[in-house]
């Protein structure tokens, strides 16, 4: 396993052995970089979890080694690409995911039952290479299936219903049927809303979002944290995305699934984005989005290029939007019709005037008149 990460980890693994050859011979490569070995998935960090010293020593050891410290109570240090921490064992004491007490554990399959899902729950010792694999993670991979460790501790932690979505629709895994049965009696109130919309941000960015799609579907997830009262309709969304994906502008990426549900739904989403505290560039990109649906003629590109270019529009992405737009001049810019806020001046318009009798005049040349 350990040949098998990339020439520009090796080095920084090589210097980590040499560090700690001194206090253990049981320092392990764990959780999804493991995972992404097994899948052939590129690395972008590691995790190293450390046995056989204590907290006191090993804060010296990192300190040393130049690390810093990401989690103090966690006993997380960060160097480099690697985060190096001591085996733990939590136990539930309050709200929310962050909710825990937290202590070191010196047994690997005791530590490594704290994980989410089997498949993040192998450990490859980098002395030796072994793997250890309590919870048949290896054999979950293969299958293609997510699957709970403990069903207790992973009832503690109701952030884990939008990981299993979320690797569901980064992986194209199917969630076991047990640990289904499990997410779907697990609350997600305590999560806080800035928490919630960064997963599902997350999710949109997936390979399979369709896998998300139908467990968000199953679980009514996005009913659940966004409180909306309506039911989500699922194969219409999936359908359109599917089909569209294509066809979506990287900047706005985040923006074509709550575009697409609030048009199914004839919501503004405006009021969701409220209700989690949205940050401000989903406020300011949902502003002024037109919502159409069914066939969208030139003359509607043309009202919907009034307020903003066709580029910039969330429902762009429709097969033939983006070549008439540009046919038409309006995908980089708003349509003007030849009319100019300096004639519109001329004629004695003033303040809000102006504006109202600006855009009159261009809707006049959309109609032909």
């Amino acid at each position: 396993m350990l040949s098998h990460i990339p020439p520009k980890f090796q080095t920084q693994i090589q210097n980590a052995i040499s560090w700690l050859a001194p206090f253990t011979k049981r320092a392990y490569l764990v959780g999804g970089s493991v995972r992404d070995l097994f899948l052939g998935q590129d690395l972008h960090d590691l995790d190293i979890e450390v046995y056989d010293i204590e907290p006191l020593a090993f804060d010296t050891l990192m300190q040393k080694m130049g690390a810093v410290g990401v989690g103090k109570s966690f006993f997380v240090y960060k160097l480099g690409n690697i985060d190096f921490s001591l085996p733990r064992v939590e136990r539930k004491i309050g709200q929310g995911h962050t909710g825990f007490d937290v202590r070191v554990c010196q047994d690997e399959k005791i530590a490594s039952s704290r994980r989410d899902f089997t498949m993040n729950a192998m450990m490859v010792n980098l002395f030796s290479g072994k793997l250890l694999d309590f919870w048949d993670g290896k054999q979950s991979i293969a299958r293609k299936y997510i699957a709970l460790i403990d069903e207790k501790s992973f009832r503690d932690d109701s952030l884990r219903v939008l990981r299993a979505v979320q690797f569901s629709a980064r992986l194209g895994f199917k969630i076991e049927d047990k640990t289904l049965e499990v997410m779907q009696h697990i609350s997600v109130e305590d999560l806080s809303k800035p928490r919630i919309l960064w997963e599902f941000e997350k999710l949109f960015y997936a390979s399979f979002l369709h896998f998300g799609l139908f467990y968000m579907y199953k679980l009514c997830l996005f009913e659940k944290c966004f409180t909306c009262k309506e039911k989500v309709p699922f194969f219409g969304i999936a359908l359109e995305l599917a089909r569209y994906k294509k066809n979506f502008e990287e900047a706005l990426l985040p923006y074509y699934f709550f575009y697409i549900v609030a048009n199914k739904n004839h919501v503004n989403p405006l009021v969701w984005f409220a209700k989690v505290d949205a940050p401000n560039h989903y406020l300011n990109m949902f502003k002024n989005q037109p919502f159409f649906e069914g066939e969208i003629s030139d003359e509607i590109l043309l009202h919907v290029s009034l307020d903003l270019p066709i580029k910039s529009w969330v429902g762009n992405y429709k097969e033939g939007i983006k070549a008439r737009a540009k046919a038409l001049g309006i995908y980089e810019d708003i349509f003007t019709g030849g009319v100019n806020v300096q004639d519109v001046i001329k004629d004695g318009f003033e303040k809000k005037a102006i504006g109202l009798e600006l855009r009159r005049r261009r809707m006049e040349k959309i109609n032909g008149n």
